[in-house]
């Protein structure tokens, strides 16, 4: 019931050949996602259940990070989810291109873990992997 956050197979930056410049997780002048520091622990029942403390609160419109490209384009990153920020990847600082070659494994953005309760309607608004072409499909077509 984690989420891992990545970039869209889709996205500008995975689609162009851009090559990105910079990341920052500094989303203002008063928050950092690296100075998100979790702490906790995990128990075994019938469930898991996770104790976590210290770990920042996303709603769906919060931005993660910001990716700069080489073209001086500038990319927003927002969690499009609601739950909490358990881990961002600070091996994409020093190595950026983790983003384009390796999106959905070691480039990952960040995990956030959502609300138990709410992680099986988030789950159910997902779409499949042919439900998305689709919508890629219909994108490109307007777009032309």
């Amino acid at each position: 019931r984690i989420c891992v956050i990545t970039l869209a197979e889709a996205h500008p930056l995975l689609q162009s050949g851009k090559t990105i410049k910079n990341i920052n997780y500094q989303i203002s002048a008063n928050c950092s996602r690296l100075q998100n520091k979790v702490s906790g622990k995990s128990k075994r029942t019938c469930l898991f259940i996770f104790q976590i403390q210290g770990a920042q609160f996303l709603t769906e419109l919060a931005p993660l990070c910001r990716i700069s490209s080489s073209d001086g384009e500038e990319y927003t990153i927002y969690s499009c989810i609601r739950g909490r920020l358990i881990e961002v990847n600070e091996n994409i600082l020093s190595n950026p291109a983790l983003l384009q070659e390796k999106p959905s494994t070691e480039g990952y953005i960040a995990v956030v873990l959502p609300k138990f309760e709410e992680s099986k309607s988030i789950t159910q608004g997902l779409l499949t992997q042919k439900e998305y072409e689709e919508v890629l499909l219909k994108r490109r077509g307007s777009a032309s």
